[in-house]
Order: C-alpha cells, then sequence, then structure tokens
C-alpha cells in the first residue's frame, strides 16, 4: 500500500514538475531567450 501511494506522488510531482518547465520555456519572447533559458535548464539536471 504505501509503494502504490509513493508512486502515484511520485508521478504527480513529475508531472507538476514536466509543467512548470513547460511554462518557464513558453514565457521566451524569442528563439535566443529559448535556447539560454534551455541550456539554463541542462545545467540543472
Amino acid at each position: 500500500m504505501f509503494a502504490y501511494f509513493f508512486l502515484a506522488l511520485r508521478k504527480l510531482l513529475d508531472l507538476a514538475e514536466h509543467s512548470r518547465r513547460d511554462a518557464y520555456l513558453a514565457a521566451a519572447v524569442d528563439m535566443v531567450e529559448l535556447e539560454r533559458r534551455m541550456r539554463l535548464m541542462d545545467g540543472n539536471d
């Protein structure tokens, strides 16, 4: 039971993180800004 709860919580947190990253990238005003943001995110993984 605990394992199922942990996996469901992990999936929920992963989806939230993906949504946050998508919103951050979508807020870029041009390609240069988008590429800068993508490089910044790659460095944080």
